[in-house]
């Protein structure tokens, strides 16, 4: 059971100007491979799927983030909400862990 990826303009904009960063190759294929693995079970193990407490989304939506990266300085995270339809998330961020 596969998830449909919604990517708000602004995701959008961050995984066009990884996939552009030559010097960031690495980062953008480990991005494709978690949004693959996001798609198709967003609990996968190697997600490290959690709620994100610090915010909240429209209508007070929980917030969850998921690792692209591990033990890495400046891991890339993803931030995304589950949409309005049924298995539908909404991929709100990409970027890195500060």
């Amino acid at each position: 059971m596969t998830f449909t990826l919604i990517f708000t303009k602004e995701a959008e904009e961050q995984l066009r100007n990884l996939k552009r960063d030559r010097s960031k190759i690495s980062q953008f294929k480990s991005i494709v491979k978690s949004l693959k693995l996001l798609r198709d079970n967003p609990r996968h193990p190697s997600l490290h799927t959690h709620k994100y407490h610090s915010i909240k989304g429209h209508n007070n939506q929980d917030i969850f983030e998921a690792y692209a990266q591990q033990k890495t300085p400046s891991a890339y995270r993803i931030f995304f909400c589950y949409g309005r339809e049924r298995r539908q998330i909404v991929i709100i961020s990409i970027i890195p862990h500060s």
